[in-house]
Protein backbone atom coordinates (compact mmCIF):
# COMPACT_ATOMS: atom_id res chain seq x y z
CA UNK A 1 0.00 0.00 0.00
CA UNK A 2 1.31 3.41 -0.98
CA UNK A 3 -0.47 6.37 0.59
CA UNK A 4 1.87 9.02 -0.80
CA UNK A 5 0.50 11.53 -3.27
CA UNK A 6 2.52 12.42 -6.35
CA UNK A 7 3.90 15.92 -6.82
CA UNK A 8 1.20 16.53 -9.43
CA UNK A 9 -1.53 15.44 -7.02
CA UNK A 10 -0.22 17.79 -4.33
CA UNK A 11 0.01 20.66 -6.83
CA UNK A 12 -3.60 20.11 -7.98
CA UNK A 13 -4.89 19.82 -4.41
CA UNK A 14 -3.11 23.02 -3.36
CA UNK A 15 -4.31 24.89 -6.46
CA UNK A 16 -7.91 23.88 -5.71
CA UNK A 17 -7.49 24.89 -2.06
CA UNK A 18 -6.11 28.31 -3.00
CA UNK A 19 -8.87 28.87 -5.56
CA UNK A 20 -11.57 27.94 -3.05
CA UNK A 21 -10.25 30.33 -0.42
CA UNK A 22 -9.52 33.25 -2.76
CA UNK A 23 -12.38 32.99 -5.26
CA UNK A 24 -15.21 30.98 -3.66
CA UNK A 25 -15.12 32.01 -0.01
CA UNK A 26 -15.81 35.72 -0.64
CA UNK A 27 -19.55 36.04 -1.14
CA UNK A 28 -20.40 32.39 -0.49
CA UNK A 29 -22.90 33.28 2.25
CA UNK A 30 -24.61 35.89 0.08
CA UNK A 31 -24.83 33.52 -2.89
CA UNK A 32 -26.46 30.93 -0.63
CA UNK A 33 -29.01 33.42 0.70
CA UNK A 34 -29.89 34.77 -2.75
CA UNK A 35 -29.76 31.35 -4.47
CA UNK A 36 -27.26 32.95 -6.85
CA UNK A 37 -25.44 30.73 -9.34
CA UNK A 38 -21.66 31.29 -9.09
CA UNK A 39 -21.31 32.08 -12.80
CA UNK A 40 -18.11 34.11 -12.55
CA UNK A 41 -16.46 31.56 -10.29
CA UNK A 42 -17.48 28.63 -12.51
CA UNK A 43 -16.02 30.41 -15.52
CA UNK A 44 -12.70 30.75 -13.68
CA UNK A 45 -12.90 27.06 -12.71
CA UNK A 46 -13.11 26.26 -16.41
CA UNK A 47 -10.15 28.49 -17.22
CA UNK A 48 -8.08 26.73 -14.55
CA UNK A 49 -9.00 23.30 -15.89
CA UNK A 50 -11.29 22.17 -13.06
CA UNK A 51 -14.28 21.39 -15.31
CA UNK A 52 -12.67 18.79 -17.59
CA UNK A 53 -10.02 17.25 -15.40
CA UNK A 54 -10.30 13.62 -16.52
CA UNK A 55 -11.16 14.23 -20.19
CA UNK A 56 -8.67 13.57 -22.99
CA UNK A 57 -6.20 16.41 -23.70
CA UNK A 58 -7.02 16.24 -27.42
CA UNK A 59 -10.45 17.62 -26.54
CA UNK A 60 -9.16 20.23 -24.14
CA UNK A 61 -9.30 18.05 -21.02
CA UNK A 62 -6.66 17.70 -18.35
CA UNK A 63 -6.04 14.00 -18.88
CA UNK A 64 -5.76 13.60 -15.10
CA UNK A 65 -6.61 10.57 -13.03
CA UNK A 66 -9.57 10.18 -10.68
CA UNK A 67 -7.39 10.64 -7.59
CA UNK A 68 -6.47 14.15 -8.77
CA UNK A 69 -10.13 14.88 -9.41
CA UNK A 70 -11.35 13.82 -5.96
CA UNK A 71 -8.54 15.77 -4.28
CA UNK A 72 -9.71 18.93 -6.07
CA UNK A 73 -13.38 18.12 -5.36
CA UNK A 74 -12.68 17.82 -1.64
CA UNK A 75 -10.98 21.21 -1.46
CA UNK A 76 -13.66 23.04 -3.47
CA UNK A 77 -16.40 21.38 -1.40
CA UNK A 78 -14.88 22.53 1.90
CA UNK A 79 -15.81 26.07 0.92
CA UNK A 80 -18.71 25.96 -1.56
CA UNK A 81 -20.67 22.78 -2.29
CA UNK A 82 -22.82 24.69 -4.79
CA UNK A 83 -19.75 25.26 -6.94
CA UNK A 84 -18.45 21.75 -6.42
CA UNK A 85 -21.66 20.08 -7.64
CA UNK A 86 -21.35 22.06 -10.88
CA UNK A 87 -17.78 20.75 -11.10
CA UNK A 88 -18.91 17.22 -10.30
CA UNK A 89 -21.68 17.06 -12.90
CA UNK A 90 -19.55 18.58 -15.65
CA UNK A 91 -16.60 16.30 -14.90
CA UNK A 92 -18.06 12.97 -13.76
CA UNK A 93 -21.29 12.76 -15.70
CA UNK A 94 -21.05 14.94 -18.78
CA UNK A 95 -17.39 15.12 -19.83
CA UNK A 96 -16.50 11.59 -18.71
CA UNK A 97 -19.64 10.17 -20.30
CA UNK A 98 -18.93 11.82 -23.63
CA UNK A 99 -15.20 11.12 -23.55
CA UNK A 100 -15.83 7.44 -22.86
CA UNK A 101 -18.90 6.66 -24.98
CA UNK A 102 -19.49 9.40 -27.58
CA UNK A 103 -18.25 9.13 -31.17
CA UNK A 104 -15.55 11.37 -32.61
CA UNK A 105 -17.95 13.81 -34.23
CA UNK A 106 -19.85 14.28 -30.95
CA UNK A 107 -16.61 14.78 -29.03
CA UNK A 108 -15.35 17.40 -31.45
CA UNK A 109 -18.65 19.26 -31.50
CA UNK A 110 -19.54 19.13 -27.80
CA UNK A 111 -16.81 17.77 -25.52
CA UNK A 112 -14.11 20.23 -26.60
CA UNK A 113 -16.28 23.13 -25.43
CA UNK A 114 -17.34 21.49 -22.15
CA UNK A 115 -13.85 20.67 -20.89
CA UNK A 116 -12.73 24.31 -20.94
CA UNK A 117 -15.87 25.74 -19.41
CA UNK A 118 -16.82 27.57 -22.61
CA UNK A 119 -20.03 25.57 -22.36
CA UNK A 120 -21.62 23.86 -19.37
CA UNK A 121 -23.32 20.47 -19.25
CA UNK A 122 -26.23 18.84 -17.43
CA UNK A 123 -27.21 15.20 -16.91
CA UNK A 124 -30.93 14.50 -17.21
CA UNK A 125 -32.12 11.16 -15.81
CA UNK A 126 -34.44 11.83 -12.85
CA UNK A 127 -38.18 12.20 -13.34
CA UNK A 128 -41.16 12.64 -11.00
CA UNK A 129 -41.62 8.83 -10.92
CA UNK A 130 -38.17 7.74 -12.05
CA UNK A 131 -35.59 8.99 -9.60
CA UNK A 132 -34.09 5.91 -8.03
CA UNK A 133 -35.96 3.63 -10.46
CA UNK A 134 -34.11 4.58 -13.64
CA UNK A 135 -35.88 1.91 -15.69
CA UNK A 136 -39.26 3.68 -15.36
CA UNK A 137 -38.58 6.46 -17.84
CA UNK A 138 -41.71 8.34 -18.89
CA UNK A 139 -39.76 10.66 -21.21
CA UNK A 140 -40.01 9.22 -24.70
CA UNK A 141 -37.91 9.56 -27.85
CA UNK A 142 -39.81 8.24 -30.86
CA UNK A 143 -37.74 7.23 -33.89
CA UNK A 144 -38.65 9.19 -37.04
CA UNK A 145 -35.93 7.96 -39.36
CA UNK A 146 -33.19 10.60 -39.33
CA UNK A 147 -34.33 12.11 -36.02
CA UNK A 148 -36.18 11.42 -32.76
CA UNK A 149 -39.12 13.34 -31.27
CA UNK A 150 -38.52 13.90 -27.56
CA UNK A 151 -41.38 14.38 -25.07
CA UNK A 152 -41.42 14.38 -21.29
CA UNK A 153 -40.22 16.07 -18.11
CA UNK A 154 -37.00 15.80 -16.14
CA UNK A 155 -36.78 16.87 -12.50
CA UNK A 156 -34.10 18.15 -10.10
CA UNK A 157 -31.58 18.83 -12.84
CA UNK A 158 -28.32 20.42 -11.68
CA UNK A 159 -27.18 23.25 -13.99
CA UNK A 160 -30.76 23.16 -15.29
CA UNK A 161 -30.76 26.74 -16.56
CA UNK A 162 -27.02 27.42 -16.73
CA UNK A 163 -26.13 24.48 -18.98
CA UNK A 164 -25.75 24.69 -22.74
CA UNK A 165 -25.75 20.95 -23.51
CA UNK A 166 -27.96 18.33 -21.87
CA UNK A 167 -27.48 14.56 -21.80
CA UNK A 168 -31.08 13.31 -21.78
CA UNK A 169 -32.10 9.72 -21.02
CA UNK A 170 -35.36 8.67 -22.70
CA UNK A 171 -37.43 5.59 -23.54
CA UNK A 172 -37.52 4.65 -27.23
CA UNK A 173 -39.17 1.24 -26.97
CA UNK A 174 -41.17 0.67 -23.77
CA UNK A 175 -41.63 -3.05 -24.42
CA UNK A 176 -37.86 -3.55 -24.20
CA UNK A 177 -37.77 -1.78 -20.80
CA UNK A 178 -34.15 -0.92 -19.92
CA UNK A 179 -32.92 -2.22 -23.28
CA UNK A 180 -35.18 0.27 -25.04
CA UNK A 181 -33.62 3.35 -23.38
CA UNK A 182 -31.34 5.79 -25.22
CA UNK A 183 -29.17 8.78 -24.32
CA UNK A 184 -29.21 11.98 -26.38
CA UNK A 185 -27.29 15.23 -26.56
CA UNK A 186 -29.79 18.10 -26.55
CA UNK A 187 -28.90 21.76 -26.98
CA UNK A 188 -30.45 24.65 -25.10
CA UNK A 189 -32.74 26.71 -27.30
CA UNK A 190 -34.03 23.91 -29.50
CA UNK A 191 -37.74 24.39 -30.32
CA UNK A 192 -39.99 22.74 -27.73
CA UNK A 193 -37.31 22.65 -25.02
CA UNK A 194 -38.45 24.64 -21.96
CA UNK A 195 -36.77 25.26 -18.61
CA UNK A 196 -39.07 25.15 -15.59
CA UNK A 197 -38.97 27.20 -12.40
CA UNK A 198 -35.95 27.07 -10.13
CA UNK A 199 -36.26 24.82 -7.07
CA UNK A 200 -36.09 26.57 -3.67
CA UNK A 201 -33.77 24.15 -1.86
CA UNK A 202 -32.59 23.43 1.68
CA UNK A 203 -28.92 23.35 0.67
CA UNK A 204 -26.57 23.87 -2.28
CA UNK A 205 -28.73 26.90 -2.92
CA UNK A 206 -26.20 28.50 -5.26
CA UNK A 207 -26.61 25.58 -7.64
CA UNK A 208 -29.48 26.10 -10.08
CA UNK A 209 -31.82 23.13 -9.99
CA UNK A 210 -34.71 23.09 -12.47
CA UNK A 211 -37.31 20.90 -14.10
CA UNK A 212 -36.94 20.54 -17.86
CA UNK A 213 -39.85 20.11 -20.25
CA UNK A 214 -39.59 18.60 -23.73
CA UNK A 215 -42.51 19.16 -26.11
CA UNK A 216 -41.92 17.53 -29.50
CA UNK A 217 -38.22 18.40 -29.46
CA UNK A 218 -36.55 17.26 -32.69
CA UNK A 219 -33.24 15.53 -31.89
CA UNK A 220 -31.00 14.54 -34.83
CA UNK A 221 -30.13 10.84 -34.88
CA UNK A 222 -26.43 11.73 -34.85
CA UNK A 223 -27.00 13.10 -31.33
CA UNK A 224 -27.80 9.65 -29.93
CA UNK A 225 -24.93 8.33 -27.80
CA UNK A 226 -23.92 4.78 -28.71
CA UNK A 227 -26.00 2.10 -30.37
CA UNK A 228 -29.77 1.87 -30.11
CA UNK A 229 -30.69 0.73 -26.59
CA UNK A 230 -27.38 1.78 -25.01
CA UNK A 231 -28.91 4.55 -22.88
CA UNK A 232 -29.51 2.61 -19.66
CA UNK A 233 -25.99 1.18 -19.61
CA UNK A 234 -24.63 4.65 -20.37
CA UNK A 235 -26.54 6.13 -17.42
CA UNK A 236 -25.52 3.40 -14.98
CA UNK A 237 -21.81 3.44 -15.88
CA UNK A 238 -21.72 7.23 -15.81
CA UNK A 239 -23.52 7.44 -12.47
CA UNK A 240 -21.19 4.82 -10.99
CA UNK A 241 -18.27 7.15 -11.58
CA UNK A 242 -20.33 10.17 -10.59
CA UNK A 243 -20.84 8.67 -7.15
CA UNK A 244 -17.11 8.90 -6.54
CA UNK A 245 -17.31 12.63 -7.23
CA UNK A 246 -20.25 13.07 -4.85
CA UNK A 247 -18.43 10.98 -2.23
CA UNK A 248 -15.53 13.44 -2.57
CA UNK A 249 -17.97 16.32 -2.22
CA UNK A 250 -19.37 14.78 0.97
CA UNK A 251 -15.83 14.28 2.26
CA UNK A 252 -15.06 17.93 1.57
CA UNK A 253 -18.17 19.16 3.36
CA UNK A 254 -17.24 17.04 6.39
CA UNK A 255 -13.61 18.17 6.34
CA UNK A 256 -14.62 21.81 5.96
CA UNK A 257 -17.02 21.63 8.90
CA UNK A 258 -14.43 19.84 11.03
CA UNK A 259 -11.71 22.39 10.28
CA UNK A 260 -14.04 25.23 11.26
CA UNK A 261 -15.01 23.44 14.48
CA UNK A 262 -11.37 22.70 15.36
CA UNK A 263 -10.33 26.31 14.80
CA UNK A 264 -13.29 27.64 16.77
CA UNK A 265 -12.65 25.28 19.69
CA UNK A 266 -9.17 26.75 20.11
CA UNK A 267 -10.35 30.35 20.52
CA UNK A 268 -13.76 30.03 22.20
CA UNK A 269 -13.45 29.99 25.97
CA UNK A 270 -15.81 28.55 28.59
CA UNK A 271 -15.25 27.93 32.28
CA UNK A 272 -11.88 29.64 32.17
CA UNK A 273 -10.27 27.79 29.27
CA UNK A 274 -10.55 27.13 25.54
CA UNK A 275 -13.37 24.68 24.90
CA UNK A 276 -11.01 22.23 23.15
CA UNK A 277 -9.61 21.54 26.60
CA UNK A 278 -12.94 20.18 27.76
CA UNK A 279 -13.21 16.44 27.19
CA UNK A 280 -16.76 16.72 25.82
CA UNK A 281 -15.47 18.85 22.91
CA UNK A 282 -12.13 17.07 22.53
CA UNK A 283 -13.89 13.72 22.12
CA UNK A 284 -16.23 15.18 19.51
CA UNK A 285 -13.22 16.39 17.54
CA UNK A 286 -11.56 12.98 17.87
CA UNK A 287 -14.64 11.20 16.50
CA UNK A 288 -14.99 13.72 13.67
CA UNK A 289 -11.35 13.39 12.63
CA UNK A 290 -11.46 9.58 12.72
CA UNK A 291 -14.63 9.28 10.65
CA UNK A 292 -13.33 11.77 8.08
CA UNK A 293 -10.10 9.84 7.72
CA UNK A 294 -12.04 6.59 7.23
CA UNK A 295 -14.23 8.25 4.60
CA UNK A 296 -11.15 9.63 2.85
CA UNK A 297 -9.68 6.13 2.55
CA UNK A 298 -12.92 4.80 1.03
CA UNK A 299 -13.06 7.66 -1.46
CA UNK A 300 -9.42 7.20 -2.45
CA UNK A 301 -9.90 3.44 -2.81
CA UNK A 302 -12.81 4.00 -5.20
CA UNK A 303 -10.78 6.52 -7.20
CA UNK A 304 -7.83 4.09 -7.29
CA UNK A 305 -10.09 1.28 -8.49
CA UNK A 306 -11.37 3.45 -11.33
CA UNK A 307 -7.88 4.54 -12.34
CA UNK A 308 -6.59 0.98 -12.33
CA UNK A 309 -9.36 -0.48 -14.45
CA UNK A 310 -11.00 -2.38 -11.59
CA UNK A 311 -14.74 -2.65 -11.18
CA UNK A 312 -15.60 0.35 -9.01
CA UNK A 313 -19.35 -0.17 -8.59
CA UNK A 314 -18.90 -1.58 -5.08
CA UNK A 315 -16.12 0.71 -3.87
CA UNK A 316 -17.87 3.77 -5.30
CA UNK A 317 -21.16 2.87 -3.62
CA UNK A 318 -19.44 2.26 -0.28
CA UNK A 319 -17.54 5.54 -0.55
CA UNK A 320 -20.70 7.53 -1.26
CA UNK A 321 -22.77 5.75 1.39
CA UNK A 322 -20.23 6.27 4.15
CA UNK A 323 -18.87 9.69 3.17
CA UNK A 324 -22.38 11.16 2.91
CA UNK A 325 -23.22 9.85 6.39
CA UNK A 326 -19.99 11.31 7.72
CA UNK A 327 -20.78 14.65 6.07
CA UNK A 328 -24.14 14.82 7.81
CA UNK A 329 -22.85 13.63 11.20
CA UNK A 330 -19.78 15.84 11.25
CA UNK A 331 -21.64 18.95 10.08
CA UNK A 332 -24.23 18.51 12.83
CA UNK A 333 -21.47 18.12 15.42
CA UNK A 334 -19.64 21.16 14.03
CA UNK A 335 -22.77 23.22 14.68
CA UNK A 336 -22.88 21.80 18.22
CA UNK A 337 -19.24 22.70 18.87
CA UNK A 338 -20.01 26.26 17.82
CA UNK A 339 -22.98 26.40 20.18
CA UNK A 340 -25.27 29.35 19.52
CA UNK A 341 -22.84 30.72 16.95
CA UNK A 342 -23.26 27.53 14.95
CA UNK A 343 -26.81 28.57 14.22
CA UNK A 344 -25.64 31.87 12.77
CA UNK A 345 -24.85 32.15 9.06
CA UNK A 346 -21.58 34.05 9.39
CA UNK A 347 -19.87 31.02 10.94
CA UNK A 348 -20.54 28.89 7.82
CA UNK A 349 -21.22 25.58 9.59
CA UNK A 350 -25.02 25.85 9.39
CA UNK A 351 -24.70 26.12 5.60
CA UNK A 352 -22.41 23.09 5.47
CA UNK A 353 -24.96 21.17 7.54
CA UNK A 354 -27.71 22.05 5.05
CA UNK A 355 -25.44 21.22 2.10
CA UNK A 356 -24.50 17.84 3.58
CA UNK A 357 -27.99 16.36 3.37
CA UNK A 358 -28.18 16.28 -0.42
CA UNK A 359 -25.13 13.99 -0.62
CA UNK A 360 -27.31 11.24 0.88
CA UNK A 361 -29.90 11.76 -1.86
CA UNK A 362 -28.61 12.68 -5.31
CA UNK A 363 -26.80 10.39 -7.75
CA UNK A 364 -28.35 7.47 -5.91
CA UNK A 365 -29.83 7.69 -2.40
CA UNK A 366 -28.14 5.94 0.50
CA UNK A 367 -30.77 3.22 0.20
CA UNK A 368 -29.81 2.67 -3.44
CA UNK A 369 -26.14 2.44 -2.44
CA UNK A 370 -27.06 -0.31 0.02
CA UNK A 371 -28.82 -2.19 -2.78
CA UNK A 372 -25.69 -1.93 -4.93
CA UNK A 373 -23.45 -3.03 -2.06
CA UNK A 374 -25.66 -5.92 -0.94
CA UNK A 375 -26.08 -7.27 -4.47
CA UNK A 376 -22.34 -7.11 -4.96
CA UNK A 377 -21.43 -8.95 -1.79
CA UNK A 378 -24.23 -11.54 -2.13
CA UNK A 379 -23.26 -12.35 -5.71
CA UNK A 380 -19.64 -13.05 -4.85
Amino acid sequence: MDFKLTEEHIMIRDAARDFAKSELLPGVIERDEKQEFPAEQVKKMGELGFLGMMASPEYGGGGMDTVAYVLAMEEISKIDASASVVMSVNNSLVCWGLDTFANEAQKEKYLAKLTTGEKLGAFCLSEPEAGSDATSQKTTAIDHGDHYILNGTKNWITNGKSADYYLVIAQTDREKRHKGINAFIVEKGWPGFEIGVKENKLGIRGSDTHSLIFNDVKVPKENRIGEDGFGFKFAMKTLSGGRIGIAAQALGIAAGAYELALEYSKVRKAFGTEICNHQAIAFKLADMHTSIEAARHLVMKAAWDKDNGNNYDLSGAMAKLYASKVAMDVAVEAVQVHGGNGYVKEYHVERLMRDAKITQIYEGTSEIQKIVISRSILNK
